[in-house]
């Protein structure tokens, strides 16, 4: 796909009308690749009564339908995780996509219910840290032993490694204190579609800081935007067919003209290239319906674009 700016899609991954799709997620990610998306990615909702694909099992089922795009999570919640269980799936993943995956992890907001996965809400953000410690233990070193707050085991072992030495960890984030821990802790950024593009400006700003602070080199960590979109001569329509989807995914339907990018070809290609303008070295496109039209739309008029 020609372009400067390496732009991924969102894997069919809700479905709120109906029974699981699953020709259309055999049909579409190997067809995401041949247009030449760099990523397919997923995000997570764990419980709700919408009908969401946990991500890992679903990664796990699109490595095996292609075989050069990579495979991303954005985002993982892993504070509400077991870090050594997903450090083994992960691994696995790794290994069985060839090397392939990007690991995106978050916070969680307060309404995450830590309650029902059995994790006090309590110093959640030195948990969430602690628990990419442990990852990253395991994955990089023979024998892991970590001494921390939560988890405390020495001379571990854990094969296999992932493939990727290291496999990247990208950070989703909003608030200052997150985007502070994505400049301390991770390996890449990608502002979250529940942020509009004006958050996104403002957000790399502040990331641009925290690099300078930290002297980290922010030209090794990419920074990424993840866009719902809907392409769509009538704008009134795609709003309200945006709203109905944001009504059940976020149940909230007001959310989605203030953060959503939608309209004709030209308005949505000049709304993403004003992300590009702001920093965005890689986009997540996100198609939230009509998944297979989008995607060859946005491959063949938009993305050469941007």
């Amino acid at each position: 796909m020609a372009g400067r700016v390496p732009c991924g899609i969102s894997i069919p991954q809700t479905f709120d009308k109906g029974p699981i799709d699953l020709e259309l997620i055999r049909r579409f990610a190997p067809r995401a690749e041949e247009l030449g998306y760099d990523s397919l990615w997923v995000q997570e909702q764990l419980i709700g009564d919408a009908c969401v694909l946990e991500p890992v099992t679903l990664l796990t089922y699109v490595a095996a339908l292609t075989s050069k795009a990579r495979l991303g999570t954005a985002v993982l919640l892993t504070a509400i995780r077991n870090p050594v269980h997903l450090a083994k799936s992960l691994a696995s993943l790794d290994q069985l996509s060839g090397g392939r995956v990007t690991l995106g992890v978050g916070i969680g907001g307060p309404q995450t219910p830590h309650e029902i996965f059995g994790i006090p809400r309590e110093r959640r953000p030195q948990r969430f840290v602690e628990g990419l410690r442990v990852i990253r233990a395991l994955w990089s070193e023979p024998k892991a032993s970590v001494a921390g707050e939560f988890w405390r085991f020495e001379n571990v072992a854990m094969e296999p490694k992932p493939v990727q030495r290291p496999l990247p960890i990208w950070f989703g984030a909003r608030e200052p204190l997150g985007l502070k821990r994505a400049a301390r802790h991770g390996d890449g950024w990608m502002g979250p579609g529940s942020s509009s593009s004006a958050e996104f400006v403002k957000h790399v700003g502040l990331l641009r800081g925290y690099f300078a602070e930290s002297k980290r080199d922010l030209a090794k960590f990419p920074l990424s935007k993840r866009v719902y979109l809907a392409i769509d001569d009538d704008r009134a329509r795609a709003e309200r067919r945006l709203k109905e989807w944001f009504g059940v995914r976020y149940r909230n339907a007001e959310m989605a003209p203030r953060v959503a990018i939608y309209g004709s070809l030209e308005q949505v290609t000049g709304k993403l290239r004003e992300l590009v303008d702001a920093g965005a070295q890689h986009l997540l496109l996100d198609p939230v319906f009509d998944h297979e039209h989008h995607a060859e739309l946005l491959a063949r008029a938009v993305v050469p674009k941007l």
